[in-house]
């Protein structure tokens, strides 16, 4: 596999996922522009940088699909955990001296984008609904808060007196 080239297509639509998705796939690059340094230390702080943003990725992502309510939110994270699973085994060959640079680009880069066209691409429907519905309740709150707001003044000004009201 060669340098991970992002094309519009691969956004689902979900601005904080898309870039997040961008940036595991500059990891992804870093991994490949050293895949054949000698330089074992900066390969394997790659490495870990790669798997510590890639977990954070997923509980993000997770968190935001359970709480749109996403039907099959569990089966996702399973999708993650075999993934964590496998990344994470080969962490620990690197760690055991094994030259594993190679194989793990080429496993990450065809899992994210399977990944994105295929498990990502299932929960943007209801995840969207869901923005959509939290913006609407949101506006309705600011809303509510203006027309308090604004009719608590109508109040105070009703209680002064003819001269106050006169000159304020």
């Amino acid at each position: 596999m060669a340098i991970l080239n992002w094309v519009p297509a691969l956004n689902i639509g979900i601005e904080e996922i898309d870039r997040q998705h961008r940036r595991i796939a500059d990891y992804i690059n870093r991994l490949y522009a050293l895949r054949e340094t000698p330089d074992r230390k900066l390969l394997g702080v790659v490495i870990a940088e790669t798997v510590d943003y890639t977990l954070s990725h997923f509980a993000f992502e997770e968190a935001m699909i359970e709480e749109a309510g996403y039907m099959f939110s569990g089966p996702h994270k399973r999708v993650h955990e075999l993934f964590i699973r496998r990344v994470t085994e080969i962490q620990q060959r690197f760690e055991a001296g094994e030259d594993v640079a190679n194989e793990l680009h080429g496993m990450l880069s065809r899992w994210l984008f399977n990944h994105i066209r295929n498990e990502d691409r299932g929960y943007v429907d209801t995840v969207k609904a869901y923005q959509r519905m939290r913006n609407k309740n949101t506006k309705t709150t600011e809303q509510k808060m203006k027309e308090e707001i604004v009719k608590e003044l109508e109040e105070k000004h009703k209680r002064k007196g003819f001269f106050a009201r006169l000159f304020s």
